[in-house]
């Protein structure tokens, strides 16, 4: 069997170890339901590291290696996937995210192994402008932490129906309270919002260079621009209305569908269904 495909498949059973770990100790540990400390410890960050520099080896191998970078829709996913964990990680040293782990796992445990399974990645053309390079690098983050308030907003409507019918357990019970959830998630979605517009205006730049023209009204544009206009929205309505709860996590899972739409969406018809470059 191939060395890389092996890696792959050691960096997914790596993840999804972590992800039943996290699952027995955050959700389903009965002495946290009384009271138990399940902060995460120093160990239980060297362990999420550990694949994280895996992936990240694999990914540079995979689009960086050659003369020119490749990204394919699966390369792209797992890149996007491994720049979310890499922001759950890092944000574990700042917010509690007890419970979000058994959520993220399983995530990188399947974006890891996506390149094997979607066709093989092409090289991109136009890769040496550095304009082009920011734009993507730019979107990727974008992406990456709009997944992660995607996976916040889920967290967030677990817990509220567990308040609801009193049956917190787990991790759960040592979650911070709602309100700072929602500012955790707000902050998520101010710093996803403020990439995707640079996204969007690094993107009209580049087309402006090299077509000489300032925007290409596709499908992609069209679907990111509804998701900015979303999230522009939602935080204008937070900060003039209040909005909260079940409204703002409705409205953070629309656009997040529209981004998925845009880029992962497009190239999947490209690539998968249409069998050509994107």
């Amino acid at each position: 069997m191939n060395v890389f495909i092996v890696a792959y498949l050691a960096t997914a059973l790596f993840y999804a170890a972590l992800a039943v770990y996290f699952w027995r100790t955050r959700w389903r540990a009965p002495e946290a339901a009384h009271g138990g400390q399940v902060a995460t410890r120093a160990g239980e960050r060297v362990a999420v590291l550990a694949p994280l520099v895996l992936h990240a080896i694999l990914l540079y191998q995979s689009t960086l290696s050659g003369p020119s970078l490749r990204l394919g829709i699966g390369n792209a996913a797992s890149l996007i996937v491994w720049l979310s964990v890499l922001i759950y990680w890092l944000g574990s040293f700042v917010h509690r995210v007890e419970g979000l782990q058994a959520l993220v796992m399983p995530m990188a445990a399947l974006g890891c192994v996506l390149p094997l399974l979607a066709p093989p990645a092409r090289a991109l053309p136009n890769t040496e402008f550095l304009a082009f390079k920011a734009h993507l690098l730019i979107s990727m983050l974008a992406y990456s932490f709009f997944t992660i308030a995607s996976l916040h907003v889920l967290l967030m409507a677990v817990l509220e129906k567990r308040l609801h019918v009193g049956q917190l357990r787990g991790g759960l019970t040592v979650l911070p309270p709602l309100l700072t959830m929602e500012r955790i998630l707000f902050q998520l979605i101010g710093a996803g919002f403020v990439l995707l517009t640079l996204s969007l205006a690094s993107g009209i730049l580049f087309s402006e260079e090299l077509f000489g023209r300032p925007l290409d009204w596709n499908h992609k544009t069209v679907f990111g621009a509804v998701s900015w206009a979303i999230f522009g929205a939602l935080l204008w309505g937070r900060r003039r209305y209040g909005w909260r709860g079940r409204t703002a996590m409705r409205w953070t899972l629309s656009g997040f569908l529209m981004l998925v739409l845009a880029y992962l969406g497009s190239r999947f018809v490209l690539e998968v269904v249409l069998q050509r470059a994107a």
